[in-house]
């Protein structure tokens, strides 16, 4: 059985990620991991994090290009220079990279989101890369249907689905564009709450199990079981707090906040739980260095905004 593995490594730390039946088996300690890896190629890779995260993009592409050389098969590399690139308007260098890393790991829903990202940036549609990534893997086509949603493209997610099997996703899914489409027609309509799953909901349960892992502080436990939640129910925003909670605490904070504003997407009419993916953002904004972002986050707390 083919193991699929993503190594996420920021600032001073590595997380172990894994997917479908992988995640099952025993997670390898990260410390031993990171033996593999040379000092050079660490000490590179989480400055160039930390100068992104202080807006200071050419460093940190510098510091990523020998990454690069260290590792030129590591799409954490390829992932991380296409951020870089894109946040430094240069598009063209983004989306090859962004192409790479997907070729890499094609059911990836974050390599795939932020190669349609860099498209959305320079006003270029999904056909024009469709020759050049693994279209055809369902997969990949579910996660391309939740960004475009997630990206308000109703139109395009809808064709997406079009081409899916009929699943409890695809349902969901459609729904969902359904009622944002009437929400939009109706601006001044109150907004659409989702159903509060009953106590017997394994949803519920699920997010209960979460609450009790963040109480008790077993971030550990809770990066796995939050990241199955969220490969299994992509569009619901719990499951991105949960996820990116864990991984604010276990080292990685700049996926952390990726993952805490991907899922204030998918928020309709819960204050509770925006507040909370305020606070885990002010403390992953906080941890990676970037005051500014941490303390605009914790002001929208605080005015209720």
């Amino acid at each position: 059985m083919k193991k699929k593995l993503l190594v996420w490594l920021v600032l001073g730390a590595s997380i172990l990620m894994q997917y479908d039946t992988y995640a099952q088996e025993e997670q390898e300690s990260a410390d031993v991991y990171l033996e593999e890896y040379t000092d050079e190629f660490q000490e590179n890779f989480f400055e160039a994090l930390k100068q992104k995260g202080i807006q200071n993009y050419d460093r940190a592409v510098d510091l990523l290009l020998k990454c690069k050389q260290l590792e030129p098969d590591n799409s954490v590399v390829d992932y991380e220079l296409a951020k870089a690139y894109m946040l430094d308007k240069k598009y063209v260098q983004a989306q090859d990279y962004a192409v790479a890393a997907l070729l890499s790991e094609p059911t990836d829903y974050w390599y795939l989101d932020n190669l349609l990202t860099i498209l959305d940036k320079q006003g270029s549609p999904m056909e024009s890369i469709k020759e050049r990534i693994p279209y055809q893997n369902k997969k990949l086509q579910q996660n391309m249907a939740v960004s475009l949603f997630k990206m308000k493209k109703y139109g395009e997610a809808s064709k997406v689905l079009d081409d899916l099997e009929s699943s409890q996703l695809k349902s969901n899914l459609k729904e969902k564009i359904s009622d944002s489409l009437q929400k939009d027609k109706q601006p001044d309509a109150a907004p659409i709450v989702e159903n509060r799953a009953n106590p017997d909901d394994p949803l519920a349960q699920q997010k209960a199990q979460m609450e009790q892992l963040i109480a008790a502080s077993n971030f550990k436990k809770l990066l796995n079981d939050s990241q199955e939640a969220l490969d299994a129910y992509p569009l619901q925003p719990y499951f991105y707090y949960a996820y990116g909670t864990a991984l604010n605490n276990t080292g990685n904070p700049n996926k952390g906040v990726e993952v805490l504003e991907s899922g204030l997407d998918y928020l309709l009419d819960d204050d509770g739980l925006k507040n909370k993916i305020y606070r885990q953002l002010s403390e992953g904004y906080s941890k990676i260095g970037n005051t500014q972002k941490a303390n605009e986050y914790l002001n929208k707390i605080n005015s209720g905004l």
